[in-house]
């Protein structure tokens, strides 16, 4: 089962969520404040841009006014802090622009996953036309089958020979062959030659080892969610918070040596209602690629809060 594809891809998820030690002494200034069921999100006038954080060392000074900052880490390591006004533009059409750029870095991870959701695609479609063949096959040869049922009988039994049925309170389990089904309270497993499902609350997973793809898609009750495409060397994750304000992350990584040397790109974003968003963006060779992340949440998080 491709779940073992996840391991990579969830270790830098981790890395990313994770809360780190840096310095919060710096004096924050702001504007106007705004509450948010997470806590507060400030309105900033500037970035502010320490020398340090974590493994990080500022590039110059501020640009653009004190709306952008650049800083190097280890191994090239480059991270950008960036204060976008959104001027009454959605923020997921301002972030888009970041992840369009972003992506262009690691143009090969970017061709496999859209071929891996284009197949897809064509999977459920052919899936569905089959479908549709078998519902006409079966109705045209409902004659064929009446006749032929004491044979069809003795068929069942055959295959019941390869069968386990399990029933309780609370519990289905179905095995026939390779494939099984389990459905017990808030979960549900099933699996069919090469490919996975399980179902646990509003945690999804779809496996499929004949191409090596892995997919989560994850919600809690309070509107937070996540999502995980993988396939082969390449991954895409996705997280955001409920709430108006916004709170998104976003990361595209391929364990390939690649042309550039990057090996993993992506952006930590947070702002009120209305903006301005501070947006870390990360460029990574190195394979300890949760570091930058982390200190790249930092500075966010030290401009705008949690």
């Amino acid at each position: 089962m491709t779940l073992r594809l996840l391991l990579p891809t969830l270790c830098a998820l981790a890395a990313l969520t994770a809360a780190c030690d840096g310095d919060r002494s710096v004096r924050i200034t702001s504007t106007t404040t705004e509450s948010d069921a997470k806590g507060v999100l400030k309105v900033v006038d500037t970035l502010q841009c320490p020398q340090t954080m974590g493994s990080l060392t500022r590039k110059g000074s501020a640009q653009d006014g004190g709306k952008v900052c650049t800083y190097v880490g280890r191994k090239g390591t480059e991270v950008s802090l960036h204060l976008v006004a959104l001027d009454g533009a959605a923020p997921a059409d301002v972030l888009k622009s970041f992840e369009t750029r972003l992506s262009a870095s690691l143009p090969a991870a970017v061709a496999q996953l859209r071929a891996s959701a284009d197949a897809e695609k064509a999977r459920m479609q052919a899936d569905l036309a089959r479908a549709s063949a078998d519902t006409a096959a079966a109705t045209a040869d409902a004659a064929a089958v009446q006749a032929d049922a004491a044979g069809a009988q003795a068929d069942r039994a055959a295959a019941q020979a390869d069968r386990a049925s399990v029933r309780a309170p609370g519990v289905a389990i179905e095995a026939e062959g390779d494939d099984a089904s389990v459905r017990l309270p808030g979960m549900r497993i099933e699996t069919k030659g090469d490919q996975a499902s399980v179902r646990i609350g509003g945690f999804h997973i779809d496996a499929n080892d004949s191409d090596g793809s892995a997919r989560v898609r994850a919600s809690s009750g309070g509107g937070d969610s996540l999502s995980v495409n993988a396939q082969n060397n390449a991954a895409e994750i996705r997280t955001s918070a409920a709430g108006e304000a916004t709170r998104t992350s976003w990361i595209l990584s391929d364990n390939r040596e690649t042309e550039s040397g990057w090996r993993l790109v992506g952006f930590e974003a947070r702002g009120p209602v209305g903006g301005p968003l501070v947006v870390a963006t990360v460029r990574s060779k190195d394979t300890n690629r949760g570091r930058a992340f982390e200190d790249a949440k930092d500075l966010v998080t030290l401009n705008v809060g949690e």
